[in-house]
């Protein structure tokens, strides 16, 4: 199962009640293709970067799922025929989490060695 976060802009006319009911349906698109809901961030009400239908702001929402590519796809279809959402972008990240992790245990590895002093001394070149 593949790591996404996806974006989507909500049109800034939309009350709370809407604003819940799409993400309670994007939330249940994911559970219905066995996926997981790893985290719901609303980052509210910010300006656009540029007009979308006349538009100068709009309402962020971040979902940070665990799927295959036939969630995604319908995930993105979903949103795709929702008139209230503007905008939406899906992103993998699994691939930029596991590449951190690598880069943290790294990190750490070259600490541990540094303090346990087994770190070799850099040689300066000779001329």
């Amino acid at each position: 199962m593949r790591r996404y976060e996806v974006m989507f802009i909500v049109h800034p006319s939309s009350n709370d009640e809407g604003i819940e009911r799409i993400t309670g349906q994007m939330e249940e698109v994911v559970r219905s293709y066995d996926g997981e809901v790893h985290a719901v961030d609303r980052l509210g009400k910010k300006k656009l970067a540029y007009e979308i239908q006349d538009l100068r702001e709009g309402i962020y929402i971040l979902l940070t799922i665990g799927a295959g590519g036939d969630c995604i796809k319908e995930l993105e279809r979903r949103l795709r025929v929702n008139d209230q959402v503007l905008r939406y972008l899906t992103v993998r990240v699994d691939e930029h989490l596991k590449r951190a992790e690598k880069i943290k245990a790294a990190r750490l590895k070259k600490k541990a060695r540094r303090s346990r002093g087994t770190e070799p001394e850099a040689v300066a070149p000779a001329i």
